[in-house]
């Protein structure tokens, strides 16, 4: 382990819509923990909660009996997020969506999550690691406000 990290929360949820809730409390909790600002904190809920509900969807294939794991690993200024499954992979890169046709209604508005969690956080990373599963790795810093 790291030896900067000072905390390690582990979660384990089965692959149910629904249950990304309970992750994305936990990672507000957390947050709330650390200082982050109400803004940071509504920004990682919402990258937390898409991190796990593309795992549930994508990678589990909405599996109940497959589990998705949540790692939360905290330093004095990182809090780093990962939203493991046991599915088979991100498989082909995705675009980055058109919002315009999105907005138009001439694209189906789903497909926004991996954007969303790209411009949310302040570090992103998608992990293979087969034959066990793939990780999404969000990262956010705690920025001190001026003259601290």
């Amino acid at each position: 382990m790291d030896k900067d990290v000072l905390e390690v929360f582990v979660l384990s949820l089965p692959s149910k819509l629904g249950h990304e809730k309970v992750a994305m409390s936990t990672a507000a909790s957390v947050a709330k923990l650390m200082g982050f600002s109400e803004d940071r904190i509504e920004d990682l809920k919402t990258a937390v909660a898409e991190a796990c509900i593309n795992s549930i969807e994508h990678g589990n294939r909405m599996d109940e009996s497959l589990k998705v794991g949540i790692i939360l690993s905290m330093t004095a200024t990182t809090l780093e997020i990962r939203v493991c499954d046991q599915g088979s992979g991100l498989g082909a890169k995705t675009p980055p969506p058109d919002i315009d046709s999105k907005m138009g209604g001439e694209e189906n508005p789903r497909g926004m999550g991996k954007f969303l969690i790209q411009a949310l956080m302040d570090e992103v990373e998608w992990i293979n690691s087969q034959p066990t599963g793939s990780c999404a790795r969000l990262v956010i810093h705690l920025k001190k406000p001026d003259g601290e």
